[in-house]
């Protein structure tokens, strides 16, 4: 009851930045939590943990959401009050990656293993796909297509569970800090062994590397995975306090609608940065 007491939707929007602190934090117990209790599965563990934690702020979340889409007339208006959810949101998410970094970066390598070990199966997979991949534009749609089977799930499992996208976006915070953790653990032995420990710059540079080259594509589609859970999550809240038929549901089911068609756009933007862009740029 302590951990999911500490902020509220109302505090969380005013306050947007303080959610990278309470994310940082939440990872962290998390992480530590998986490894002394079951250590095993700790990679799924403090998934698990985390969401539990977080459940309580994103299903009051969605209730307020729903309330103003049913309540607010103009279509822009009421997507500028989403927005206010998606920063903090956002900003919930970093903590949880900056934190999974830097233990992947840190911990010996054992716990690294057990932390993480779901997490780099799922990024091998992953890249053994795009290896396969004959040309940019089959790597552009087998990313295009993951990324909306994904967005997919966040819809369903808001829908389904209210606060269920939760889960599909704490599991992707782990993914991504695996893989940008990864980079920057290499790099960081492969410069040590070069240069040795003196050049402390050098060391931030890599570690700056690492969070950029991910950040490009990462942050256009995780606002998406979370624009589209917020949709799922209203029309999931309007279910059951509206009547089908009625106008509030009707603006309701329209304001998702319009979630979802956003979410897909910065889908579309997030597989051309990372396609396009990101190799020319690493």
């Amino acid at each position: 009851m302590v951990l999911e007491s500490i902020t509220n939707p109302f505090r969380a929007k005013k306050r947007p930045w303080e959610m990278f602190f309470l994310g940082f934090v939440y990872s962290s117990i998390a992480l530590f939590l998986g490894n002394w209790i079951f250590k095993d599965q700790a990679s799924l563990v403090m998934i698990f943990i985390i969401v539990v934690v977080c459940v309580p702020l994103m299903y009051f979340t969605l209730k307020a959401e729903e309330k103003k889409s049913a309540e607010i007339r103009d279509e822009v208006a009421v997507l500028k009050e989403h927005k206010k959810a998606l920063n903090f949101m956002m900003f919930l998410f970093l903590g949880f990656v900056v934190a999974f970094v830097l233990w992947y970066c840190v911990l010996p390598a054992s716990l690294v293993e057990s932390s993480f070990r779901y997490q780099t199966d799922t990024i091998q997979r992953i890249n053994s796909q795009i290896v396969g991949a004959h040309s940019s534009l089959g790597t552009f749609m087998y990313i295009f297509m993951n990324n909306i089977k994904v967005m997919i799930f966040c819809v369903l499992f808001s829908f389904l569970f209210g606060a269920g996208a939760i889960f599909i976006l704490t599991w992707n915070a782990s993914v991504i800090a695996a893989a940008i953790g990864n980079f920057i653990r290499t790099n960081l032995t492969t410069y040590a062994g070069k240069a040795g420990f003196g050049k402390v710059s050098s060391y931030f540079h890599i570690i700056s590397l690492g969070l950029f080259k991910y950040a490009i594509h990462g942050i256009p589609e995780i606002a998406a995975y979370f624009v589209a859970g917020i949709a799922g999550g209203i029309i999931s809240v309007a279910v059951i306090k509206e009547s089908f038929g009625t106008k509030k549901f009707s603006k309701i089911v329209l304001d998702s609608s319009d979630l979802i068609l956003i979410a897909v756009l910065l889908l579309v933007v997030a597989a051309l940065l990372e396609v396009y862009i990101t190799p020319i740029i690493f």
